[in-house]
């Protein structure tokens, strides 16, 4: 009875991530793809003013030496075109995202459903997104904040992403361990001021990981417009937000109806209380 119930939040979970990630593509392309080409354009025309001045010099250099012009450099062919990666290739990352996401979500749900209250599977699905979406993404994007593509160095992507993935693990982690420190603190302080307490601790200890985890060296130029990396970031909150307000209420529904399906008939026993036997 466990596992099939696990099983069968696993699959809604996806599922319900499946439709979250389609919202969040719909914002991506409308909301974000304005900032992504105008920091492609503003990187193009900075990389041409660059190589303005060198063009020239080769050229003055070829007339006066005699020697054989150099070739002009070839631009690189791009693999994928644009028009392909703001569509199709951006609804791929987010539908595997969404999906991927709301796997593991859904098993967050299956351990947390009557451990943290008696809250009802609708419930406890909104707050498992909520937290999700704090940890994973809220809290990594404070220390490393997005930026459009084509701006940052790619020498330092790999750096990059570390640092990032690094801070989403600690992030999840320290919060794992509020949860736990609250559940044990309920005894004696009451289940408000654990929470309070724990939260609290939360709060020092990612503080702490800001200022060991070193900074992005590859920080936005002075030059680049501030209001289109604002849009760009804005516009970044904003599909995270959709994809897990979505998620929660989708996967809410879901569960619920699955969790009600499988109480006792007789209705001697609640969803919530059924559903605390995943513990």
């Amino acid at each position: 009875m466990y596992a099939s119930t696990v099983r069968g939040l696993l699959v809604r979970g996806m599922l319900a991530g499946l439709i979250a990630g389609l919202f969040a593509f719909a914002v991506a392309y409308v909301v974000g793809e304005p900032s992504v080409r105008g920091s492609i354009a503003v990187e193009e025309a900075s990389a041409a003013k660059e190589a303005a001045p060198a063009a020239g010099h080769a050229a003055g250099h070829a007339g006066h030496g005699g020697a054989e012009a150099a070739p002009a450099a070839e631009e690189e062919e791009e693999l994928v075109s644009r028009p392909v990666q703001s569509t199709f290739g951006l609804a791929t990352g987010v539908l595997v995202y969404g999906v991927a996401l709301g796997g593991i979500a859904s098993l967050a749900f299956s351990f947390v459903l009557g451990r943290v209250g008696g809250f009802s599977p609708r419930a406890t699905a909104a707050l498992t997104a909520a937290g999700a979406f704090a940890l994973v993404y809220l809290v990594p994007f404070l220390k490393y904040p997005a930026s459009p593509p084509a701006v940052g160095n790619p020498d330092t992507i790999g750096q990059r992403t570390t640092l990032f993935f690094l801070m989403i693990l600690l992030s999840v982690l320290l919060g794992v361990g509020a949860i736990i420190a609250g559940r044990r603190l309920a005894p004696r302080l009451g289940n408000w001021n654990a929470t309070l307490t724990a939260g609290a601790g939360f709060v020092v200890a990612t503080a702490l990981a800001f200022l060991v985890l070193p900074d992005n060296t590859d920080a936005v130029k002075p030059e680049f417009p501030a209001a289109l990396l604002w849009d760009f970031r804005v516009a970044s909150v904003t599909v995270q937000v959709v994809m897990w307000v979505v998620f929660g209420i989708v996967f809410g529904v879901l569960a619920q109806r699955l969790l009600a399906h499988r109480t006792d008939p007789a209705g001697a026993a609640a969803a919530p209380q059924s559903a605390s036997a995943l513990g």
